[in-house]
């Protein structure tokens, strides 16, 4: 299947140097390999039930979504512990480590991850099942 995506230059330039510096042969293979370890990571935090603990780290541009970030942490006040926040010139770097059900861990990774002002999301599950 052929398809297209828009994807900024820069974006592609690097992942086309990963991808030339691991040996993989050719960019679409690449595509498809990046596709399945994001599949794998996203069907194993489905899977999980019961508490975890574990560490949501993100970035995002202070001045465009700081209102509205707020407003979804303290939504999530009774899982997030505690949080880090650091400055990297126009970006933001914030690390929340949170405790309790999957479902309020995994909802809070996803709606951070929904704001077109933050990055990247990344959900690190520490420990899963009985604490």
């Amino acid at each position: 299947m052929r398809t297209s995506f828009n994807i900024p230059d820069e974006l592609v330039d690097e992942f086309d140097r990963v991808w030339q510096d691991e040996g993989i042969d050719n960019r679409s293979r690449a595509v498809r390999e990046a596709m399945q370890e994001y599949i794998e990571a996203h069907s194993r935090l489905e899977q999980l039930t019961g508490n975890v603990v574990a560490l949501i780290a993100f970035d995002y541009r202070h001045h465009d979504v700081i209102e509205e970030l707020h407003t979804v942490q303290h939504d999530y006040q009774d899982v997030i512990l505690n949080t880090s926040h650091t400055h990297q010139g126009d970006w933001c770097l914030e690390s929340l480590f949170c405790r309790g059900t999957v479902e309020r861990v995994r909802g809070l990774s996803y709606q951070l991850s929904d704001f077109d002002g933050v990055h990247r999301v990344k959900l690190m599950v520490i420990r899963d099942g009985d604490l």
